[in-house]
């Protein structure tokens, strides 16, 4: 029996299919041919010529070309830094929204682009997508002779080296920059290689201003073009005519000669193009103009299009970016929000009917997951902790100081419902910090506009944010904390949680007890600081213990879930705290869950811990198992502040399924313990089987 609601969807789906049909009768030819120009006109309607008996764009459009089925397209791209990177990842959704062909993308790349995305792409597992990374540094001393006043520096020269730099097999390739966003599928553009004639090696649209005129402005002098010249955020490459010709030859000797005469490139790679294409313009293929409708701060390009619906690829090619000026903008702009904020998970669709292999690990996981039992009560955890998340390490632009010997880093995670702790934080933590944020891609907008907004955010280029893109029901708490210690770079992380404020002097104290302690002698050690929370949403910070005893007599503060939970921080031994002045040694005990400062190569969290329950107590098993020495300090301190419950607590106290499956994880975890420890996890084994308290 089929659901209601189904033969309504199927006699919609039938009418549709006999409207195509009629209309396929009526109308046997292409219906997706474009609307050809009248031959002769100009790229923009009502342009004169460029040249006599010429111009720089083709006489029409032609008939939108089959794209080849399965064919593996190739791309390069350029990317160096933060911004950039995210720029890349906005650009490839476009692609990958329309695209039905397999992708090659070749990044060229600093070494900062290269960590970002490597992981990235890793983590995003979209199929029938291959990346292969390109040393940028090692291309430099190529371009780096020439004067360039553009804000893209040497990077915006390095499409010049493209065909030696890429493989010598490698025939054609679509080169883009990091600003332009797809509104069409890319194997549309690259059919367009067949319009080349024998000679032609370079496709390129028109450039959509007057610069290359020279009449923008008095005394203004670009450099020579062909009529309004071409632009290069969009371009076809053959390759291999291109190394035919000498092209290397070719593009430095014009380079040489137009700079003895001219300070320096304007539009870096561009320039010179313009250059060589006026000497030799047989070299060049003109292009639809809507495969890079220009938005610079002169453009023409509304002379480009009649209807939105005409437009192939957007090129956000002035430095204002999504803050020109133009007719159509709003829709422009609406677009590329579009894809800013676009699910990436539901990218991660397979081409069918074009077999590619899977990406690394995606069979091991498909077997993983097939295993799984829906009918199972513990499913969604089950699931939960193998799902792959996509990790954008390094957000935000991040500029750390050179590391010192005895410097720690504050490794901590959050969610959308917690960014208000971060300004907060950052003024009572100086030093390094390494923060996942487990966000969509919608609130990842959301605060990247919150830190640039933020006087104290925005001035602290020490904090590394590392966005976890979410997916799935449960919060990967563990997953989390593993993915800001691992991008850590000082010998000593503080493995914290956001909802802690540490004492102002925490981490210059913390610093000097390392070096007091000599922990840099290879000794396993977790210093403990010891937390206390407040019920109060507003209350003085104490600057000193002595303060905090205060606060701690008074009532204003208690140590941490002491009403709830007191296990979780029992060992500590407060009352020993109160008076102690120098380090003392605590034993482990079940249900332990301190906040420690240990080595950066520490064990790391049991990412199958999901949601809410024992996810830091498994830690500080694992520290006691592998004989970690458990030190409190006598002057740090952490307050936690008040907030609503998570989900994933709320949960916690209200199903018994809930808890049934996280004893169900513990089982599991203390097996893998008595796997990896043998009798020594024995000791484990009571505290495993305890319920779990709201910690």
């Amino acid at each position: 029996m089929l659901p209601r609601g189904r033969p309504r969807a199927l006699g919609a789906a039938a009418l549709l299919l006999l409207l195509l049909l009629i209309g396929f009768f009526l109308f046997p030819g292409d219906l997706d041919y474009e609307r050809p120009r009248p031959r002769g006109t100009a790229a923009f309607d009502g342009d004169p010529p460029a040249e006599p008996g010429g111009h720089n764009g083709s006489d029409c459009i032609p008939p939108r070309p089959r794209p080849p089925k399965c064919e593996l397209l190739q791309v390069a791209i350029v990317c160096a830094g933060h911004n950039s990177s995210r720029d890349v990842i906005t650009l490839v959704k476009s692609m990958l929204f329309y695209r039905k062909n397999p992708l090659h993308l070749h990044l060229v790349t600093d070494a900062v682009a290269r960590n970002i995305l490597e992981t990235l792409f890793h983590t995003w597992m979209v199929p029938a997508v291959r990346i292969t990374f390109y040393n940028a540094d090692e291309l430099k001393p190529q371009v780096s002779w020439i004067p360039n006043k553009h804000y893209s520096g040497l990077y915006g020269l390095m499409k010049l080296v493209l065909p030696s730099a890429l493989p010598p097999d490698l025939a054609r390739v679509i080169v883009l920059d990091t600003d332009v966003t797809f509104a069409s599928n890319i194997a549309e553009l690259w059919a367009l290689f067949a319009h080349f004639s024998d000679k032609q090696v370079i496709g390129l649209v028109e450039n959509q201003s007057d610069w290359y005129l020279g009449n923008l402005w008095r005394n203004h002098r670009p450099w020579p073009a062909l009529g309004r010249g071409f632009n290069t955020g969009v371009i076809l490459l053959r390759l291999d005519r291109l190394r035919q010709a000498g092209w290397e030859q070719m593009w430095k000797l014009t380079a040489t000669r137009e700079l003895l005469t001219l300070p320096a490139t304007s539009l870096a790679d561009q320039d010179i193009f313009n250059a060589i294409i006026k000497e030799h313009p047989w070299l060049v293929q003109p292009l639809p103009c809507v495969w890079n409708v220009q938005l610079s701060d002169h453009t023409l390009a509304e002379r480009c299009y009649s209807e939105a619906s005409d437009l192939k690829v957007i090129h956000w090619n002035s430095p204002k970016k999504l803050r020109v000026k133009n007719k159509h903008v709003e829709s422009f702009r609406n677009l590329y929000l579009t894809f800013l904020e676009y699910d990436g998970n539901l990218l991660r669709r397979e081409l069918f009917g074009c077999p590619r292999p899977p990406p690394p690990g995606a069979e091991q996981l498909q077997r993983a997951l097939a295993q799984l039992d829906e009918e199972d009560a513990c499913f969604e955890f089950r699931r939960q902790r193998l799902t792959v998340h996509r990790v954008h390490i390094t957000f935000l632009p991040h500029k750390p100081l050179p590391p010192q010997p005895h410097d720690v880093t504050l490794v901590a995670q959050l969610s959308m419902d917690r960014m208000q702790m971060l300004e907060a934080l950052c003024r009572h933590w100086p030093g390094p910090m390494s923060l996942a944020l487990y966000l969509t891609d919608a609130e990842a907008q959301q605060f990247l506009r919150f830190v640039e907004t933020s006087v104290v955010l925005s001035a602290r280029q020490d904090v590394a944010y590392h966005v976890v893109y979410r997916e799935g029901p449960l919060y990967p708490i563990n997953q989390l904390r593993n993915v800001a210690l691992a991008q850590a770079l000082t010998p000593y992380v503080f493995l914290s949680d956001i909802d802690f404020l540490p004492a102002y002097s925490l981490y210059d104290y913390l610093r000097a007890s390392i070096k007091q302690l000599e922990l840099g002698s290879g000794r396993k050690v977790a210093l403990v600081v010891p937390a206390f929370e407040t019920l109060h949403y507003r209350f003085s910070f104490p600057s000193s213990k002595a303060e905090l005893l205060a606060l701690l007599d008074a009532g204003s503060l208690h140590t941490f879930r002491y009403h709830e939970w007191p296990r979780g921080h029992a060992p500590t031994d407060y009352a020993r705290w109160r008076e102690a002045q120098a380090p003392y040694h605590v034993q482990w005990a079940a249900d332990y869950e301190p906040y420690v400062v240990v080595p950066r190569d520490c064990p790391r969290y049991d990412p199958r811990f999901v949601g809410f329950g024992w996810n830091k107590v498994a830690h500080v098993v694992e520290l006691d198992a592998q004989e970690y020495e458990l030190l409190v300090l006598p002057e740090a301190f952490v307050i936690h502040l008040p907030h609503a419950p998570s989900l994933d607590i709320s949960r916690f106290r209200s199903s018994p399924t809930y808890r049934d499956c996280l004893q169900a994880l513990k089982d599991e975890f203390h097996q893998d313990l008595s796997r990896r420890y043998g009798a020594a996890a024995l000791k484990y084994l009571t505290a495993l089987q305890q319920p779990q308290g709201p910690t």
